[in-house]
């Protein structure tokens, strides 16, 4: 048997209740509805019967045989494919009935309908900083499912309303945890790891929703963008990066060109240069590889040094 515990609060210490132990999902055994309905409909054709013969005797006995067929039909419960049913007696959970079909239990206890289907939600776009501090509007959709109907029910208030809020706060905490661009350096951001964001997105979702009995199964990223008032700046910064990346690749291949125009020459001593003539092929070469414009040529009829 657990024991109270305390905690110390501005007035002294103050009792903390112990927690309640968890419900969880168990099977409630029923019977045929069909049967006890064709049986209670002919019950209550024989009670109707017996007060037509006006004798005291019959007419208590076929009211008595009314009442009892009409308290066994509020005993059948109808379970749809894709619902359960929880089933409570006086307050007390007895389980939960997934067999389809019209079923029968006992006509006292309280049936509720739990929807077992795959559901989507999709959060609203939310504003969020990212791990640079850069607003950006992030959204997601999850696939979800209950399947333990008695923690969906008594666990939270309503499992519906509880998984929207669990999700929202998640990708608020996943969108808080990474840049939105890499910008070239080695790590996870929003934009270039989707896989790797989706996929943490639902191990932190399925944990906050477990106490609700409901199972994440996908959830993925439907809008990733930067806030309306830095998109124009950031637009403008990544396109500087392309053009960066662009003129080193451009660079890259042009000194690799140089050197091996500068190669096949020696090897077949097409023409001897010396270093100041080389420097001076070497800069026409980088120019006329690197520039944005066509390169109009210079003839020189003398020499380097004229």
């Amino acid at each position: 048997m657990s024991t109270p515990t305390t905690g110390t609060g501005a007035a002294g210490t103050v009792p903390v209740r112990p927690a309640a132990a968890p419900v969880s999902e168990r099977e409630q055994r029923s019977l045929a509805g069909i049967p006890i309905l064709i049986l209670s409909i002919a019950v209550i054709g024989g009670g109707i019967a017996l007060v037509t013969f006006h004798t005291p005797a019959t007419i208590w006995t076929g009211l008595g045989l009314i009442v009892l067929a009409s308290i066994t039909l509020k005993g059948l419960s109808p379970v749809a494919p894709g619902e359960a049913r929880v089933v409570a007696l006086f307050g007390g959970y007895r389980g939960t009935i997934r067999e389809t079909g019209l079923r029968w239990v006992n006509p006292f206890t309280v049936r509720r309908g739990v929807s077992t289907r795959i559901r989507n939600h999709e959060t609203t776009t939310l504003k969020v900083n990212d791990a640079d501090g850069n607003p950006i509007e992030m959204a997601a959709v999850v696939v979800w499912q209950v399947l333990d109907t008695a923690k969906s029910v008594y666990s939270v208030q309503d499992a519906q309303d509880f998984v929207t809020i669990q999700a929202e706060t998640a990708v608020r905490h996943i969108a808080g945890l990474y840049p939105y661009d890499s910008r070239g350096l080695d790590r996870i951001s929003l934009r270039d790891k989707a896989e790797v964001i989706t996929s943490q997105l639902s191990a932190e979702l399925a944990q906050r929703v477990a106490v609700a009995g409901v199972s994440i199964i996908e959830s993925r990223i439907t809008r990733l963008s930067y806030a309306t008032e830095i998109a124009q700046a950031m637009l403008r910064r990544q396109q500087a990066d392309a053009v960066v990346a662009a003129r080193e690749r451009l660079v890259e291949g042009a000194v690799g060109m140089v050197r091996g125009a500068l190669r096949q020459i020696a090897e077949e001593n097409l023409v001897e240069l010396d270093e100041e003539r080389k420097a001076s092929m070497v800069s026409n070469l980088l120019v006329v590889l690197c520039s944005d414009q066509p390169v109009a040529p210079i003839v020189n009829a003398g020499t380097l040094y004229q």
